[in-house]
């Protein structure tokens, strides 16, 4: 069985968020499967870094035309880990300095979509699906079941789209259809909603199976607020849809690996292992070492969806009590400003306003607490990651944290939920984890089972792999 993954970014050759994790690692935990042969392709960024770059294999050019355009593009490829990572360049598209937020992202994409289709023509190298994921690969399906689908070479080829978040669905004017997307007016109710061309609704419908992050964020897509317009397409193919939840890659996120943190530690020695990364921790930015004080941290992009506005409204009330807080991330300007004025409230709280990969995985090591208030959240990582460093979550009940975080008081507890987005809800559940970290037996044994906690690849590649063979069959 060949897969061929279709994505706009992949670790480690270009990754902007979630999606970049997924794709570097989903693939290769499939193809750890050896009944399984398993393909990428995604664009070729100017921002690929040299150390990759000098491995490319140049595979072949391919020429075509994307409406009124003569076009083309050269493929190259990399092998790791059993996965052959395939690469479509084209300068005037993709060498950006960034990979999406340009003008043209409708035409880039389009391009990217057809030069896909094309690639696997030109080659003969049809696989038996294609799994393409979020807005910027959705016209690869879009293309297959409309321009391409008279081609006996695609017969066979199962098509399954994962959405990773439904908030960006590729909306653009309707008149680009034609235009720039070379798809004939006849599809036009199938490519349109809500007055808009849009790419995401398209695949959703076309696609022989539909996926999400996590099954309860599947179940809330029915929901106009977490839908964003798309609730009435996702209650129409519910028939065809699932949730598989996210995993984590253990050979980074690893305190036995170590890697960037102050002191690895390993299970037998987790306790003694986090107080000597809470110490440094707290001696690099500056924040008073207290040993038996429940140090709580949030690392999350500064918006609304991440739930920073719950944390501001009670914030100074929180830190009234014995407690430490550090907040580290960039985002909306108003949250940054209110973060650090607070900081100059309180000697117990620290906003480090910048992006810094190394710094949160010291944070993760370090912290007692980790703070994950979101209004949405369709799979999560980070309460994931908390869990391997025995550090304990606080989230809210929603997407894939409900679905990874068993509450306190519940049997395999490893961690605190809360259900409303309700800031009050937020402090008692901080302050429920702050009271249950001064009663070190039934601490130890909540962190014991966070650290116990199996978020591996492997399982959602069997559940993805089992998706697959029902298809085929």
């Amino acid at each position: 069985m060949k897969i061929l993954f279709v994505t706009s970014e992949a670790g480690p050759y270009a990754a902007s968020g979630g999606l970049g994790d997924v794709m570097g690692a989903l693939p290769k935990a499939i193809a750890d499967n050896k009944e399984l042969s398993c393909e990428v392709i995604m664009p070729l960024y100017d921002t690929m870094k040299e150390e990759y770059r000098s491995q490319l294999e140049l595979v072949c050019d391919i020429k075509f035309d994307l409406s009124w355009r003569h076009t083309g593009a050269s493929i190259y490829k990399i092998n790791n880990s059993g996965v052959t990572y395939y690469f479509v360049e084209n300068h005037y598209y993709f060498d950006r300095k960034r990979l999406y937020g340009e003008f043209d992202d409708g035409e880039r994409f389009a391009f990217f979509s057809m030069a896909v289709i094309e690639f696997m023509l030109n080659m003969g190298n049809i696989p038996d699906i294609l799994h393409a994921n979020d807005w910027q690969s959705a016209a690869a399906i879009v293309y297959l079941k409309t321009k391409y689908a008279h081609l006996d070479a695609f017969s066979n080829l199962k098509t399954v789209y994962t959405i990773h978040n439904i908030e960006y669905q590729g909306k653009f004017d309707p008149y680009i259809l034609g235009d720039v997307y070379g798809i004939d007016s006849k599809y036009r109710d199938l490519c349109v909603w809500d007055g808009a061309l849009n790419l995401m609704k398209a695949a959703m419908v076309l696609s022989d199976f539909v996926t999400t992050v996590s099954p309860n964020y599947a179940s809330e897509l029915e929901y106009d607020f977490f839908a964003f317009g798309l609730a009435p397409i996702v209650k129409s193919i519910k028939h065809k849809m699932d949730g598989v939840i996210n995993g984590i890659d253990y050979s980074y996120f690893s305190p036995e690996v170590g890697g960037d943190i102050y002191q690895p530690f390993t299970k037998t020695n987790y306790k003694t292992g986090k107080q000597k990364n809470k110490k440094a921790l707290c001696e690099e930015i500056g924040l008073p070492y207290k040993k038996d004080t429940p140090l709580f941290v949030m690392i999350t992009r500064l918006a609304s969806q991440k739930g920073i506005d719950l944390l501001l409204a009670i914030l100074d009330e929180l830190l009234m009590e014995d407690i430490q807080l550090v907040v580290l991330g960039t985002g909306e300007k108003e949250y940054e400003n209110a973060l650090l004025s607070a900081q100059s409230r309180h000697d117990n709280f620290k906003a480090l306003i910048t992006f810094d990969r190394v710094l949160s995985k010291k944070m993760y090591a370090a912290a007692d607490v980790f703070l994950m208030p979101s209004k949405s959240e369709p799979c999560g990582l980070a309460q994931m990651i908390c869990c391997s460093y025995a550090t304990i979550p606080v989230v809210r009940s929603v997407g894939g944290l409900k679905d990874s975080i068993i509450p306190y008081g519940v049997e395999g507890a490893n961690g605190f939920r809360f259900d409303n987005y309700n800031a009050h809800e937020l402090l008692f559940t901080a302050k429920q984890a702050a009271a249950v970290y001064k009663n070190k037996e039934e601490w130890n044994a909540l962190t014991k089972s966070a650290k116990a906690s199996n978020f591996t690849w492997n399982n959602s590649a069997a559940k993805y792999i089992q998706i697959y063979k029902n298809l085929l069959s």
